[in-house]
């Protein structure tokens, strides 16, 4: 009996999947702190301490997810599992922590989220550098 590889994950499925998680992690951080915290939209676009604390609890949140189930709510929603390239296996915290890291500074470059289109395995600029995958089930 043979082995199939995974396969990695379409764009379109991999984005769906950034999008509701944006919808059920960053969104209610952001309420919650302009609302709750600071008290109106006014005072959160004055305090970029908050907003920038905001998407770093965003990033633990998603990579504590990546680290223990492999999937955040969005992946889950599209069945796709982040991996680490070289075990096959969940990606450990601090990579997956590196990989959000690179998908901020790729993401001022624009090429590094763009780089995608043009290689056959369809891979982002922050997937390679950290050796991570997101991928479908084998069947």
């Amino acid at each position: 009996m043979s082995r199939k590889k995974a396969v990695v994950a379409p764009i379109f499925s991999r984005f769906k999947a950034f999008i509701i998680d944006i919808f059920f992690i960053a969104i209610p951080l952001f309420y919650i702190v302009t609302y709750l915290i600071l008290g109106s939209k006014e005072a959160l676009w004055q305090n970029q301490l908050a907003i920038s604390t905001i998407w770093i609890i965003y990033a633990l949140i998603t990579s504590l997810f990546f680290a223990l189930k492999a999937q955040t709510p969005g992946y889950k929603a599209q069945n796709i599992y982040l991996i680490n390239t070289r075990t096959g296996k969940k990606a450990d915290f601090f990579r997956i922590l590196l990989r959000f890291v690179c998908f901020i500074i790729s993401g001022f470059c624009i090429v590094g989220l763009l780089i995608c289109f043009f290689r056959k395995d369809r891979l982002n600029l922050h997937d390679l550098l950290t050796q991570t995958a997101p991928v479908l089930p084998k069947s």
